[in-house]
């Protein structure tokens, strides 16, 4: 099957892409992602990328417009759907980029992601598919999580801390500055006896 994958980043290509070329799939990679934020973290993903193509001998075909504005016209004031919004952003120029060269199907490494909403990304890919005329080729990525990892490590590619979104951003620091003030309270606790 002759299949354009999104790709978000490199550690999340890692194992999907060679699992894909192994099942004797023509595979094409395809980065769009205007959820990513900032500039410097859109460079690093899409330079380990380049990288991880070179590496592993596939072909990558990027949209590198830095897309910010876009992403936060789709999420402003509706946060707590941000996910699906950005799900939707990507899958639906990925979906249309498969019809337009005549792709057997599309997937994406976002179901490589234990962190993703994997069962959202089904059904959002699985819509757009409908909507643009391209089937969507489903594989629960997930197995392979520890190999991606392994592989992206050996490799040195840019590892990130967070989705990419400004919002995810903000949640890993929220998570490291409550971890901090629980040992500071825990801390004070203990030093006052």
């Amino acid at each position: 099957m002759r299949l354009l994958v999104h790709l978000c980043c490199g550690p999340c290509a890692a194992y999907p892409m060679p699992r894909l070329l192994a099942a004797g799939h023509s595979v094409q990679g395809f980065f769009f992602n205007p959820n990513i934020h900032p500039f410097q973290e859109f460079r690093r993903r899409l330079d380990a990328l380049q990288t991880l193509s070179r590496l592993q001998g596939w072909e990558l075909v990027a949209d590198e417009r830095y897309g910010l504005t876009e992403y936060l016209r789709q999420v402003v004031f509706d946060e707590a759907r941000r996910c699906r919004h950005c799900y939707d952003m990507r899958l639906e120029r990925t979906a249309r980029e498969a019809a337009r060269g005549g792709f057997d199907a599309f997937t994406t490494t976002l179901l490589y992601s234990r962190y993703q909403q994997h069962e959202l990304i089904r059904e959002r890919a699985g819509f757009w598919a409908g909507r643009c005329g391209v089937a969507f080729y489903y594989e629960d990525f997930r197995e392979g999580w520890q190999q991606g990892i392994d592989e992206s490590i050996r490799l040195g590619l840019y590892r990130q801390a967070y989705c990419g979104c400004i919002y995810s951003e903000q949640e890993r620091y929220d998570r490291e500055w409550r971890r901090a003030e629980r040992a500071r309270q825990r801390a004070a606790r203990l030093a006052a006896g």
